[in-house]
């Protein structure tokens, strides 16, 4: 498992793109996707919504369990990304890439965030 140098990551298992602009993308890693096994739902927050460091903004469904999705930052949500609603699959083939979910304009970012060793060693 691999996690990209550049990304952030939380104890949730969620990464945070450095912020371009004030927003930032966010996405489950490759470790939490190899855990929830097959994608098959994507509840994403909509655009407009405001999300909140550590807390649940939507949920993934997968082939063995519901899981919540928590916001690492807490902000207004820019952008969802409908290709992941379309194909949830992407989660899992792609989790760095196209299987991001949402965008957000940060407003507040809490500072135990990780880094990608950090997160690596977290995740075992």
């Amino acid at each position: 498992m691999s996690n990209p140098q550049q990304l952030r990551y939380s104890k949730e298992h969620e990464w945070l793109s450095a912020a371009e602009d004030g927003v930032a993308t966010v996405g489950i890693t490759e470790f939490a996707a190899n855990a929830l096994g097959d994608v098959v739902y994507a509840q994403l927050p909509a655009v407009g919504d405001t999300v909140t460091a550590g807390e649940s903004c939507g949920e993934l469904e997968s082939t063995k369990s519901v899981s919540d999705l928590y916001s690492p930052v807490t902000g207004e949500v820019v952008a969802a990304n409908q290709d992941v609603v379309d194909d949830p699959a992407l989660v899992n083939s792609a989790p760095f890439a196209g299987g991001w979910l949402f965008k957000v304009k940060i407003t507040d970012e809490p500072g135990d965030l990780m880094s990608a060793d950090e997160y690596t060693a977290f995740a075992g």
